[in-house]
């Protein structure tokens, strides 16, 4: 009569008898050996020239910026007279500002909005450019580059002329063509509300094609098999959409979110233009722009860095989530 092996111990074989021992575990490798399969050091040779270029362009400012807001520097300042350290006082005026907080609130709200915006057309438009004939997908292709070749100022510079209050031609077109009157010398840009709606068209006509052709690239790799058994099953177009191709760009569409947010909230060229066109500054400025007229403006370097430390601080924090999601996407 045979035995069953034990759950403990070695193992008694049916046959003989004899006692067999399993394989032991494979020793898990060195540090020294996962280092040498890793590369060695020839990674870290090859990193450290990007290193050194990002550290002397993007770290040293860096650190003379934390030194800055912790003192008082203005025009002075700038002309050598020697700075004077007070400590946290510039972040203390900065945090009790009742328009510092305003300006943050308004960033976010118009990133927030930008960002939506952006994402959903974009992934329409990636939608659109798989479903195109070669042709037609070149067409599309090669209007979504010039739009994102084309200058931020520039563009700006266009759009403007576009709302011009007596010459632009969206005044014109719903004066003339569609009778509605009150649009004759209606001022866009003087309305807070129009204002940062003609800043959302621009800044999402010109973020739309990278969001397109990052996520069209993402969606060449979903499997045409799974999408046919997914039709075959009775889903239809949104079904397959949430529940096919999402899965599988997923970590795309995450990526390219949290870069929107980033861009968005950092914004500069174009609400400084449209402002300088014939926008209220005071109504409408975002962080970018606020840092900008607080430090040159009214010449008070510390506090304007005291706001671009918070700045970093907020798109660190960003990045770190971006970085984490990253990282747990590549885990599983």
């Amino acid at each position: 009569m045979s035995t069953l092996p034990s759950e403990v111990g070695p193992a008694v074989s049916a046959v003989d008898g004899e006692r067999l021992t399993a394989p032991a575990a494979p020793e898990p490798p060195s540090r020294r050996r996962r280092f040498a399969q890793a590369g060695g050091f020839t990674p870290y040779a090859l990193l450290t020239p990007a290193l050194i270029a990002l550290v002397a362009i993007t770290g040293w400012p860096l650190v003379q910026l934390l030194i800055m807001s912790f003192q008082e520097f203005g025009r002075a300042q700038v002309f050598g007279a020697p700075p004077e350290f007070i400590g946290l006082d510039n972040y203390i005026q900065v945090l009790g500002d009742s328009e510092f907080w305003q300006v943050l609130a308004r960033s976010l709200v118009f990133a927030a909005v930008c960002v939506v915006v952006t994402m959903v057309l974009g992934v329409l438009v990636a939608l659109l450019l798989k479903r195109l004939g070669i042709v037609l997908r070149t067409l599309v292709s090669v209007g979504l580059l010039l739009a994102w070749a084309m200058p931020p100022l520039s563009a700006t510079i266009v759009w403007g002329w576009i709302f011009d209050t007596n010459y632009g031609v969206l005044n014109y077109v719903l004066a003339n063509w569609f009778g509605l009157e009150q649009f004759v010398g209606h001022p866009w840009l003087i309305n807070p509300l129009s204002f940062f709606f003609v800043a959302t068209i621009i800044i999402v006509w010109g973020a739309i094609p990278f969001v397109a052709f990052t996520i069209y690239a993402g969606l060449t790799q979903v499997p045409d098999e799974v999408m046919e058994a997914a039709q075959l099953d009775g889903a239809g177009g949104v079904k397959r959409f949430f529940l096919v191709v999402v899965p599988y760009i997923r970590s795309i569409l995450i990526i390219v979110t949290i870069l929107q947010v980033i861009w968005d909230l950092r914004v500069f060229t174009q609400i400084y233009s449209l402002q300088s066109i014939g926008g209220l500054a005071e109504q409408t400025n975002t962080l970018g722009v606020y840092i900008y007229r607080v430090s040159l403006g009214s010449g008070d370097f510390g506090v304007g860095g005291a706001i671009s430390v918070i700045v970093v601080l907020l798109l660190v924090a960003i990045s770190i989530f971006y970085v984490r999601r990253s990282v747990k996407e590549e885990a599983l």
